[in-house]
């Protein structure tokens, strides 16, 4: 069992196969204390890590210095207050009007397993591979009831962290700051790693040292946005991809969020994540609870590498669901920015036709096929089938694209409505909008208020009707702009601070009513691109658009930060035209398929109208994806190079877990001209066998590819790649 309770000592051990994690309870006020999280040691007893040195260190001998006990100890759930002025998990307003809140540990319960989060994305697991402890706390005050929830992963080294508050006064309690997870610990003089980015250039990688005070990114757009990543890695400041400690939280949620590093004024380390408190307030009613979203935590002892396969087999194994969730993806063809909106079912059956012919097994109708919507200006909202372009209806269109051999998809924006449409000028009042205040537009559109029942309904029930009436096989579930003018129209004044978190479980529940009702259905979650690519969607959809950038290089630089935490099968990635529609640059066709086998695969381009030196090499990157997706999609992910730092090639390795085979994609950005060969080093390899690289046919032991490396020659030239298989022998 990976947790333990030392009764004497009051310490609780949770134990990962490398970490261990060790929170300990202090003083007669049971305050909850953490103790250690690192590299995995056999104590029982590290309780001398939270410096209180002899009794009088602790309020009940000493309440004259309660203040700085308060303010010094490390805390395992630290609230608002009552004298720690670091920052706080949990903040509330009584009916009084205080905000001070106080926990004190009560009792705790151990079990094999994990609970389902009610309405929320979690992790999951058999009773075999986790378990659960539940550190059951209360402010007496306040009668106020909070449980601190770990789940230990028995075969990972990642722990994950949720919080239930219950109310079991008489008068409503109102939660102004829920978080999920914080973590003390000593500053070693850390780094931190972060992903920032914007529109067509999501999860760039940010690397910088802490330093005193405050380090905050979050969002307040309504979706985990463009901007910022719910994710934030600690890391020793020589750590590399290969070497050093590593400590990562993640948010499972898709809606503003904050995470936080901050320098106290003791030089300890507080790390904190969870929902945004800005404009969060939820009314917590007599007899009500709420539930926090899930935090989860990986430390790794073997570098940003360790730390990135780690989070890969999680998500995997533990996240992702449904009937792809193991499974290789279709390939597909999207018309988007093959047709924009000018198409009709003639112009889609004859980019099928070609697709067909050439090993392509989906066709996806994109943004234009409803209402009256010819640009993107109308109809959001509208999801009924324009019959002047779908000539014949749906099923007409579906049929004949199945008799080709394909499968069908299609792309509805499910959470927008627009001015212009028919659903606005029935039902105005379900736009979000302040009452006298004339609302922002966006795109020329607004965001419905899914946060109430009867809007969601509708919106489901037209989608609904829209997937039974032919047989479609996925689903793009686009999302193209942020929220604003946040107004409930079904909330009152007291709990209008509800809005942004009901918005999103209005969100899980509609997409989770989308796989239940079809769970033969590949989702494919989207938000102007990668705006909402978070551990949240995963649950729903084992894939997401990873950006609306196309550009083979540009997407070296997007699909390295985001492999830094996800499965490259939850990657969106297609082959698309050139020049590219995102900023013109001209890539090799052979190119542009070697960075998007990195990802789910696909095309996204006119296939009747691509060179045909272009189109005669797609059976080939088909051939090539169904040679190498399952090693892509199952196998452990190497770093060798980044292109985002050396700004000349780009170098990654998937191994199979049983290291047997391995695939290494190398792209030369830039062909400089001073150099015959650029040596690599393999990664993940048992020394001592023996394997042969296919190219080549040489043969090699693990230990001189890792070691010694393998030369690549100059391809004389820019944006050229290349693929090396090895096998052992």
């Amino acid at each position: 069992m990976g947790i333990k309770f030392y009764e004497n000592s009051r310490i609780f051990k949770l134990d990962t196969p490398k970490s261990t994690y060790m929170i300990g309870i202090v003083d007669e006020e049971n305050f909850i204390g953490h103790i250690y999280y690192g590299r995995k040691v056999i104590d029982a007893d590290l309780s001398y890590m939270m410096r209180l040195h002899g009794s009088s260190d602790v309020p009940t001998k000493n309440s004259r210095d309660r203040v700085t006990f308060m303010d010094s100890m490390p805390m395992e759930y630290p609230t608002h207050g009552v004298g720690d002025f670091r920052e706080s998990c949990l903040s509330v307003k009584d009916h009084a009007g205080h905000s001070a809140c106080s926990l004190s540990y009560i009792s705790h319960r151990i079990y094999h397993g994990k609970q389902k989060l009610p309405g929320l994305p979690a992790t999951f697991a058999r009773e075999d591979e986790c378990t659960t402890l539940e550190l059951i706390c209360e402010d007496k005050a306040l009668q106020l009831q909070v449980t601190l929830v770990y789940n230990v992963f028995e075969k990972l080294d990642a722990i994950t962290r949720s919080v239930k508050i219950y109310n079991s006064s008489k008068n409503p309690i109102y939660l102004t700051k829920v978080l999920s997870a914080c973590l003390d610990m000593d500053n070693r003089d850390y780094d931190m790693i972060t992903l920032y980015g914007l529109w067509s250039r999501e999860r760039m990688i940010n690397r910088r040292r802490i330093t005193d005070g405050k380090q905050l990114i979050s969002s307040l757009r309504g979706v985990s946005s463009h901007q910022e990543q719910p994710f934030m890695a600690i890391l020793d400041k020589n750590a590399d991809e290969d070497h050093g400690e590593v400590f990562a939280l993640n948010l499972v949620y898709s809606g503003n969020f904050m995470a936080q590093a901050e320098i106290t004024q003791f030089t300890m380390l507080r790390a904190v994540i969870g929902i945004n408190p800005v404009d969060f307030c939820w009314k917590l009613d007599s007899e009500e609870s709420f539930t926090s979203p899930e935090a989860v935590m990986v430390y790794s002892n073997e570098g940003i590498g360790g730390m990135t396969r780690t989070f890969h087999d999680l998500y995997r194994n533990h996240l992702i669901r449904g009937q792809y969730k193991d499974k290789k993806r279709p390939i597909l063809i999207n018309n988007w920015e093959a047709t924009y909106f000018d198409f009709d079912t003639d112009k889609l059956l004859s980019i099928a036709r070609e697709a067909s012919k050439l090993g392509i097994e989906m066709l996806v109708m994109d943004d234009g096929w409803f209402g009256y919507r010819n640009d993107d200006n109308t109809s959001l909202g509208d999801w009924v089938v324009n019959e002047s372009k779908i000539k014949g209806g749906l099923k007409h269109l579906v049929d004949e694209v199945n008799k080709l051999g394909m499968k069908f998809g299609i792309w509805f924006e499910p959470e927008m409505i627009s001015p212009d449409s028919d659903l606005y000028r029935t039902h105005p009042d379900w736009a979000i909008q302040i009452p006298g205040r004339n609302p922002a537009l966006a795109r020329n559109q607004l965001v419905l208020d899914i946060s109430r029942k009867e809007v969601r309904d509708a919106v489901y029930d037209s989608m609904y009707k829209i997937l039974s009436e032919a047989n479609i096989e996925y689903v793009k579930w686009d999302m193209n702009r942020p929220l604003t003018d946040i107004a409930g129209a079904s909330l009152d004044s007291d709990t209008q601070g509800e809005f942004y978190h009901r918005y999103v479980l209005g969100l899980y529940e509609m997409q989770e009513r989308l796989v239940s009702d079809f769970p033969h259905i590949l989702l494919e979650n989207c938000s102007s691109g990668g705006g909402r690519f978070d551990p949240g969607m995963l649950y729903y959809s084992p894939q997401i658009w990873s950006s609306d950038n196309t550009d083979a290089i540009d997407r070296l630089r997007i699909q390295e930060g985001t492999a830094m935490i996800y499965p490259l099968s939850a990657m969106g990635a297609h082959v698309a035209d050139c020049p590219s529609h995102s900023n013109g640059r001209v890539t090799p066709f052979e190119t542009r398929g070697y960075v998007s086998l990195a990802g789910t695969f696909g095309y996204e381009l006119d296939i009747t109208k691509i060179p045909e030196e272009d189109r005669n090499m797609i059976p080939k990157q088909v051939a090539m994806y169904h040679k190498y997706n399952d090693l892509v999609r199952t196998g452990d992910y190497y770093r060798i190079a980044s292109y985002q730092m050396n700004h000349e090639y780009d170098c990654y390795e998937v191994v199979s877990k049983d290291k047997k085979e391995a695939l290494v994609t190398y792209i030369q950005v830039s062909g400089r001209p001073n150099y015959r060969t650029r040596r690599i080093r393999l990664k993940g390899l048992k020394e001592d066998a023996i394997y042969r690289i296919e190219e080549t046919g040489e043969e090699l032991s693990g230990g001189a590819l890792m070691y010694a490396g393998i030369n690549i020659e100059n391809m004389w030239g820019d944006y050229l790649g290349k693929l090396i298989h090895i096998v052992e022998i």
